[in-house]
């Protein structure tokens, strides 16, 4: 069979998949981009063309300024807490030990918990009444008093941040446990017999299988976290004083709450395009490092 034949043989196989993504994901799309460019509200007439004005007034916005920036302060430190966390829960459970396989089952149950119940959980945790969190701490003698954890701007984002790394982190184990399965035991015993120690052992040993799968977990917990919106939503849906809002949470505030379509839609590209161009940063990052491996 010639070439040409088998290519459009593919194309005549992929025509029902490229159908179905015009109509889900093409059409939507389409219709958003012509509605960022009109003053169109969500209920109501359909709006008038006002050219890219949606896009200036949004990007030099003091809302889309300091959302921007909790939202990078907020998928910054809960991917790099999770990245540790996640590298030292998986080095302890490549240890034997008795009750191991017990643990790696436990350590799976955060993660695969719904993120609206994780949210719950914490909630209740945090509760400035009867949280488990204020109870612990008053009873050690940390605290004097029972705090409002999701209720001050100052502990708020905080809070969220080990909430969402509690339930992500065994994502990260998960991939990272993997990867020392693949760690061949006779290097590491003979990196034991050189007398090499615990950190040139990760150094030299262990990190440089680690490396690929974990640039993996990087480019999906960073783009997850840059676009987050249930957790927080839940918890405190971006209060107080907007010190938790993000872009995510904006875009529906604005669209939405505000029922500005027009405008939220123009918001909407640009956070699809920032997450885009992460997306493509961080694959360039994994062909990098795949090259690098190979």
């Amino acid at each position: 069979m010639s070439g040409t034949s088998m290519t459009t043989r593919a194309w005549l196989l992929m025509l029902p998949l490229l159908a179905v993504m015009i109509a889900v994901i093409g059409w939507p799309l389409a219709d958003t981009i012509g509605l960022s460019f009109t003053d169109a509200k969500l209920v109501g007439t359909a709006g008038n063309f006002v050219g890219i004005d949606n896009y200036v007034k949004t990007i030099s916005g003091s809302n889309f300024q300091r959302t921007l920036i909790t939202t990078t302060q907020f998928a910054v430190i809960s991917v790099f807490a999770e990245m540790v966390l996640g590298v030292l829960a998986a080095l302890l459970l490549n240890q034997k030990f008795y009750g191991r396989t017990l643990l790696r089952g436990l350590m799976i149950l955060p993660w695969a918990l719904p993120t609206v119940v994780n949210a719950t959980l914490w909630r209740l945790i945090y509760n400035p009444e009867y949280g488990a969190l204020n109870a612990a701490l008053t009873q050690i003698g940390m605290l004097d008093a029972y705090r409002s954890w999701l209720g001050e701007p100052g502990t708020a984002l905080a809070s969220l941040i080990v909430a969402d790394c509690w339930k992500n982190f065994p994502l990260v184990a998960l991939i990272a446990l993997a990867a020392l399965q693949a760690v061949p035991r006779d290097i590491t015993a003979a990196s034991l017999v050189d007398g090499a120690g615990p950190f040139a052992r990760f150094r030299f040993v262990i990190l440089p299988y680690l490396a690929g799968p974990l640039v993996v977990a990087l480019v999906l917990r960073t783009i997850e976290a840059f676009k987050v919106f249930d957790i927080i939503w839940v918890m405190t849906r971006g209060g107080p004083a907007n010190s938790t809002r993000t872009l995510s949470i904006l875009v529906y505030q604005e669209a939405f709450s505000f029922q500005r379509a027009g405008s939220g839609a123009s918001l909407a590209l640009i956070v699809t395009l920032l997450v885009a161009v992460l997306a493509a940063a961080y694959a360039a990052l994994v062909r990098r490092s795949a090259g690098s491996t190979a």
